[in-house]
């Protein structure tokens, strides 16, 4: 059951501490799940290879060797944590692909470089979102495309491990703004809305091994939990999965398509 207490402020998540050694495993996904986003980002991006891209919070490089594949590149994974670029290379190499040190409201790209920017769950951890929302046009060309996957306050989704940790509905909605709060932002910055997705997401079909990504705590709304709570979670957790009465719900996956100006 949902509940609603006042919002939270929210400690910034140091990736350096704990989660760069376990992300690219926790929050791993299969190819075919690869494949579905490519193809949904592929139908708002101009059909002309190749196209020059940013992954913006790249992390451990969990998408930016499928850009590259799918669209040519380069691509640039733009990630500020040293830990999580350090995994991304030793592990997300790909010939078309360079990662750099930089954030959202530094980006160390010149002018106009790219055709398409993608952050995917990275907005939430930006501390000066309308300095990033500068950065991100003045990185993309005129008429560039902006794919903003994220969770949005007014729609977060009911996941299969949501009910195991109910005080996650009150940290996500302190963690992430509505869709409308994102579009105002980026409109202020000189763009338009292109497309508002909401896709759905493949099951996990072996929920031992999702448990047991799961505790990894590769997810950063943990990071703003105790550790009482989290231990009593996964307790109840392994309980319902030993009884066989885990049960994996469908969920969904959404993101906001944005455009440059051009003049």
């Amino acid at each position: 059951m949902e509940t609603k207490t006042p919002p939270q402020t929210l400690a910034p998540v140091d990736y350096n501490l704990t989660q760069h050694q376990t992300y690219a495993q926790g929050r791993a996904l299969p190819p075919d799940a690869i494949r579905l986003y490519m193809a949904r980002f592929a139908a708002h991006l101009p059909e002309a290879r190749p196209l020059v891209g940013v992954d913006l919070g790249s992390g451990t490089g969990r998408f930016t060797p499928g850009l590259a594949e799918a669209f040519g590149g380069p691509i640039y994974g733009v990630e500020p944590a040293d830990g999580m670029r350090e995994a991304a290379e030793a592990g997300s190499g790909h010939p078309a692909v360079r990662y750099l040190a930089g954030r959202a409201e530094a980006i160390p790209l010149p002018d106009g470089v790219a055709d398409f920017l993608l952050m995917f769950l990275s907005y939430h951890h930006v501390a000066d979102k309308p300095a990033a929302a500068r950065e991100i046009a003045r990185v993309l060309r005129p008429g560039g495309r902006f794919i903003l996957r994220s969770t949005f306050k007014d729609r977060i989704p009911h996941h299969w491990w949501r009910d195991y940790f109910p005080r996650s509905w009150e940290i996500e909605r302190a963690m992430f703004p509505s869709e409308a709060e994102a579009q105002a932002l980026f409109g202020a910055a000189g763009f338009r809305t292109v497309a508002v997705e909401h896709m759905e997401l493949p099951l996990d079909e072996d929920l031992a091994a999702a448990v047991a990504r799961l505790k990894l705590r590769a997810v950063s709304v943990f990071e703003h939990m105790t550790e009482a709570e989290l231990d009593e979670g996964f307790a109840r957790m392994d309980a319902d999965l030993a009884a066989g009465t885990l049960e994996e719900r469908g969920t969904y996956g959404d993101f906001i398509v944005f455009e440059r100006a051009i003049a």
